[in-house]
């Protein structure tokens, strides 16, 4: 009876721990700011490591789709600012590591 609690319990305790490393192991983040009429994207994973050839795409308050490009050697993509709005940056490193950050119109006026 012992054994048949213990085995179910130890796998369920084996799985809680595992799960935080394999959340992280598909986390990429990806930041954005505007300067001089240029947004600059820099791109990478919680180990530090650049997203290289990591698919952007540049979507507006409608979810448009205004761009796409793809990151350099050291995970960094720039590009005219197409629109004054808040713009939604995805990165698409493969792999399923993704995610998405929100350029304020606000950000883009100034």
């Amino acid at each position: 009876m012992l054994k048949q609690i213990f085995r179910p319990t130890s796998i369920l305790l084996l799985a809680i721990l595992l799960l935080p490393s394999v959340v992280l192991a598909h986390k990429v983040n990806i930041f954005a700011y505007v300067e001089g009429g240029t947004v600059y994207c820099e791109t990478y994973f919680p180990d530090g490591r650049s997203v290289v050839n990591g698919k952007v795409q540049v979507f507006d308050s409608q979810d448009r789709l205004l761009l796409t490009g793809q990151t350099d050697d050291k995970g960094l993509f720039q590009f005219a600012v197409p629109k004054i709005d808040d713009l939604t940056l995805v990165i698409n490193a493969s792999m399923g590591h993704k995610n998405k950050f929100l350029l304020k119109k606000s950000a883009i006026k100034e």
